[in-house]
């Protein structure tokens, strides 16, 4: 059995200073270091970590000018690790989390070293009471957050990568700026035969959020979701899936303003160019049936 090298990144915008520390010290202190780390500033300028915090391996840091999102910005992480070409398994991490556990890198190396189609490995995510919300298990409906096994998708704010899945699906769509884009990523690994693992072990404490709190929420969240199912699913589940998010998204809506932000990003993603069309085959949508989640819900 070959342990892969392993890289951590990291994108932060730079309003998080402490968080970032907090996590990069709990990435030192895996029992397994990484080969390589690299941290993105997005639009923002980096403070010098590697002499500060006493970080392993090969610290990397890149400044980017302008805020790509968060999908933008984990896209330059990878291309330079690509270009480093002696990484085999990517972990990407939320900039306000924290690795409780000294050994998560040395699971997820264990993980990838024993099953080659193992494309995607989702991390459990918890707050600092240790409570999962529902939202973060890759499931429907109403599910044990400790309950691990193969899902059809993750969760961005923790989760590990196979580059050769990535050479094989390409990376994240920076177009979608913020929201759907683990699905996209999901969808396409599903489909070209990547295996996608919920390891509830491998936990990553994160503040308790809503995706509510960002101010572009509603209108990129529905652009996003007309724009994937544009992009991913074969014609005849487009207008199914569509409608049925329509109608749960005017039943759980309470915000009238968030309603007219989402119909109007909704009326945008069938506007606008939604990026190349490659949509999965039917097999795979029966197989992320089985899984228990229909590409239609």
């Amino acid at each position: 059995m070959v342990e892969p090298r392993i890289a951590v990144a990291v994108v932060t915008m730079g309003n998080r200073p402490a968080e970032v520390d907090a996590l990069l010290e709990s990435v030192a202190k895996q029992d397994v270091a990484p080969a390589r780390v690299v941290i993105v500033g997005n639009g923002c300028r980096l403070p010098e970590f590697a002499r500060r915090l006493s970080l392993p391996g090969e610290v990397t840091t890149i400044d980017v000018e302008e805020n790509l999102g968060c999908p933008g910005g984990r896209n330059v992480a990878l291309a330079r690790l690509r270009e480093y070409g002696d990484i085999d398994v990517v972990v990407e991490l939320d900039d306000d989390g924290l690795l409780v556990d000294a050994d998560v890198l040395r699971r997820v190396g264990e993980l990838y070293a024993t099953d080659p189609h193992l494309g995607i490995v989702g991390f459990r995510i918890a707050d600092e009471h240790g409570e999962t919300q529902q939202r973060h298990v890759p499931r429907l409906g109403k599910s044990d957050p400790l309950h691990g096994g193969y899902v059809t998708g993750f969760l961005g704010g923790g989760h590990a990568f196979r580059m050769a899945m990535l050479a094989e699906t390409g990376d994240w769509p920076a177009e979608f700026f913020f929201a759907h884009e683990e699905t996209d990523l999901a969808w396409r690994a599903a489909d070209a035969g990547w295996k996608i693992l919920y390891a509830p072990e491998l936990l990553l404490r994160h503040p308790k959020t809503s995706p509510a709190r960002h101010a572009i929420y509603y209108r990129v969240n529905a652009r996003n979701r007309v724009w994937l199912v544009r992009r991913r699913l074969p014609l005849p589940l487009i207008p199914v899936h569509l409608g049925a998010w329509l109608l749960l998204t005017v039943a759980r809506t309470r915000s009238l303003a968030g309603l007219r932000a989402w119909f109007g990003g909704f009326a945008e993603g069938l506007r606008e160019p939604a990026g190349e069309r490659r949509p999965m085959r039917w097999r795979t949508v029966w197989r992320l049936t089985r899984l228990g989640r229909p590409p239609v819900l």
